[in-house]
């Protein structure tokens, strides 16, 4: 429900990476934030610091997100099940959070009325295709995780076909920055490899690339789409930037001068896509989003956070 005009907006997974970063940018907005989490990543204090309104609740559980959403303006769906290898070996678990958790998402804004709500995909539902990835090529997932990404995104076109709940469908890159510890990233892996001394591990030769988006800019996107008015939309957002790992490897390197840095190769795994970035000149056009997040001082803002953070 709004207070005294400002807009609300239930954010699943609010207590999480993504969801800390977006309820702090929303807060600087002027928005009333409410966080629906199970903490089985994210962390209670860190969603109250981010100025949420923080909800216990699994969003398996209809009725519970139902009534968290009662009254609410906006919902932003980013509570899921994201590592690509464990959706290959418990594809099971990933259909029951990714798909049951947006369908119940989606009955919960239908219900609310709510004016705008805001699915996170990502790149996978396309698969391996010739980069860049952007809205108009055939989705072939090549992951479980991947399909229920698709599932999901069908899912709110669905819901705004059929019932006239306004749904942006939002494909994130590879996304790193503060708040990141429990993330199984490359970045966030990166970071807690150094810190700890240890090797940085690379997967097969380290040409496979990869978009890198600083959150910052990334909640600015959300926050755009959210402001949009758009429906039945679908976004990349990224930086349109293609860094192989090896080439991560290095920024990483440049950001950490004071450690002696070795690497270790290991075999490619199954499921992964070797190359990716984005395509976001229709983010550029219909969204105003500009990210320009340098990786390096991205790279830097991350490492400053971690080090601050070395008890969590």
């Amino acid at each position: 429900m709004a207070v005294n005009g400002d807009p609300s907006v239930l954010v699943t997974g609010g207590c999480g990476f993504i969801g800390v970063n977006l309820g702090r940018s929303l807060a600087d907005r002027g928005w009333r934030t409410i966080a629906f989490d199970n903490f089985s990543t994210g962390k209670r204090e860190d969603g109250f610091a981010a100025g949420y309104d923080v909800v216990e609740g699994d969003i398996r559980d209809r009725e519970a997100l139902t009534q968290a959403a009662s009254g609410i303006d906006y919902l932003v769906h980013l509570a899921a099940h994201t590592n690509v290898i464990e959706s290959v070996e418990d594809p099971v678990n990933d259909v029951d959070l990714n798909v049951g958790g947006v369908l119940n998402a989606l009955l919960a804004a239908r219900d609310a009325n709510v004016k705008g709500f805001v699915f996170a995909s990502s790149n996978a539902p396309l698969g391996e295709i010739e980069p860049p990835s952007h809205e108009e090529r055939v989705p072939k997932p090549l992951s479980p995780y991947g399909a229920t990404k698709l599932a999901g995104e069908a899912l709110c076109s669905a819901f705004a076909g059929s019932y006239g709940v306004p749904t942006t469908v939002l494909r994130f890159s590879n996304v790193y920055g503060p708040y990141s510890y429990h993330k199984g990233s490359v970045v966030a892996a990166y970071m807690k490899q150094v810190m700890a001394g240890e090797r940085l591990i690379v997967y097969g030769d380290g040409e496979q690339t990869r978009d890198f988006v600083f959150v910052g800019d990334l909640v600015d996107g959300i926050a755009q789409a959210l402001a949009s008015g758009l429906s039945g939309e679908v976004f990349h957002l990224g930086t349109g930037v293609e860094t192989s790992v090896n080439g991560l490897v290095e920024a990483v390197q440049t950001v950490f001068p004071d450690h002696e840095i070795e690497v270790e190769h290991r075999p490619e795994r199954k499921g992964e896509i070797s190359r990716n970035y984005s395509d976001i000149a229709k983010a550029r056009r219909l969204l105003d989003f500009h990210p320009d997040t340098d990786l390096v001082d991205g790279l830097a803002s991350t490492r400053a956070w971690f080090e601050s953070n070395t008890t969590t």
